[in-house]
């Protein structure tokens, strides 16, 4: 019963159960149907000319992360409101209110905000990188596909 009313979805479900606490900021569950799941490769604040912005600033950094996954996924027609899942690293969990805050300027709160998990890290892949993010966006299906 559960399959058949997911594969007939035409938009993600964002929901926070009952029986789950509703956190801020973000849906406990995402569901989708038929469509394309976009899974966008954890971003830094690199930017186009793989130049780090903001050395030693997590808040440009976050800044930085947040637009190079929206370009990402908006390079294949979706927009912000596509992203299902967020994961974020950061690796220093004091930056904890910076990155909500960086988070709620491109993700405004409400409904249909995406599934979200958020965790300290001892380090990334380069020692000057504060923050980096990934996601899975949710787009309908192409047209005769």
């Amino acid at each position: 019963m559960i399959m058949e009313s997911t594969m007939s979805l035409q938009s993600p479900i964002h929901d926070n159960p009952k029986t789950l606490l509703t956190p801020p900021g973000y849906s406990q569950l995402v569901e989708v149907g038929p469509g394309r799941l976009i899974f966008v490769a954890g971003q830094v604040g690199l930017n186009v000319s793989g130049e780090l912005v903001g050395n030693g600033d997590f808040r440009q950094q976050t800044e930085q992360a947040f637009r190079n996954l929206i370009a990402a996924i908006e390079s294949r027609g979706g927009t912000v409101g596509s992203i299902i899942k967020l994961s974020m690293f950061l690796t220093d969990m004091k930056n904890l209110p910076v990155l909500r805050e960086v988070r709620d300027g491109f993700i405004a709160p409400g409904p249909g905000v995406p599934a979200s998990t958020t965790v300290e890290v001892s380090a990334l892949f380069r020692p000057e990188f504060l923050f980096e993010a990934e996601a899975v966006a949710w787009l309908p299906a192409v047209e005769g596909t």
